[in-house]
């Protein structure tokens, strides 16, 4: 648990630089479908996205990995566990590279065998996403891993890891944004729930920009909080939408 607190910390850490830039949020979880194998683990140490925003190496991202050796049949019934959750760039991703150490093997009948896994080992394996992330937005990804069709029996008692993952991409929030006009004014803005709790919080740009961000579908009243010298100002019954940007255009600010 500290070791996942800690990876969390460091993901928030690289990318809380970005939080300005038009992101979204991105969750990736493994899980497993199972096989008949008493034991599968899987020795994960990287993973990388390819996306539009990336510009750097040939377009590839490295991302905060909370790396290990994990026995997948551990993940099964859904189960899952988190690799890594982290901010990028909105706009789409076509491709993850996930990358392995040599730490892979399986337990069959008692014994355990080691994995061979060249291509993962030295390039990482790639598997074809093709997402398109919103600003605002908050996905879960889930690496669903299948143990029956990923162990190779080569012989001799020998086996091989050829994985075979399938992804699943789904939004988990919605997001709302907007312009304060004159910008000047520079509010608070707050998401409030029907019931009086506030969802999130956001504070409006020197251009008056403002996103609240990861917000559950629902209907919301979005109140302004600007400097003195301004009224408060707020929007009932604002809707959200799962994987949606409810747009509320410009919002003037009084006097």
């Amino acid at each position: 648990m500290k070791k996942l607190i800690l990876f969390c910390l460091a993901a928030t850490a690289l990318f809380s630089c970005a939080n300005d830039d038009k992101m979204a949020r991105l969750e990736v979880r493994l899980t497993d479908a199972p096989g008949d194998y008493e034991a599968v683990n899987i020795d994960i140490i990287g993973l990388e996205v390819h996306s539009d925003g990336a510009g750097e190496n040939n377009g590839w991202r490295q991302l905060p990995v909370n790396g290990g050796i994990y026995n997948i049949l551990d993940l099964t019934a859904g189960l899952d566990t988190l690799l890594t959750i982290v901010e990028l760039p909105a706009g789409k991703i076509s491709q993850m590279r996930l990358i392995l150490g040599e730490n892979n093997s399986v337990v069959v009948a008692g014994k355990e065998h080691a994995l061979s896994t060249p291509s993962a080992q030295q390039s990482g394996l790639k598997l074809n996403v093709h997402t398109i992330l919103s600003e605002g937005v908050t996905y879960k990804m889930t690496l669903d891993f299948d143990a029956a069709r990923s162990i190779v029996h080569k012989g001799n008692d020998t086996y091989g890891l050829k994985p075979v993952i399938r992804v699943m991409t789904e939004a988990t929030s919605g997001a709302i944004r907007g312009t304060v006009s004159p910008a000047e004014a520079t509010p608070a803005v707050y998401a409030i729930l029907t019931n009086g709790d506030t969802a999130a919080t956001a504070y409006a740009s020197e251009q008056g920009a403002f996103l609240l961000r990861g917000l559950e579908a629902g209907t919301y009243n979005v109140r302004f909080s600007p400097k003195t010298g301004y009224s408060v100002a707020e929007k009932t019954g604002v809707a959200v939408t799962t994987g949606q940007v409810t747009e509320l255009g410009i919002v003037n600010i009084q006097q």
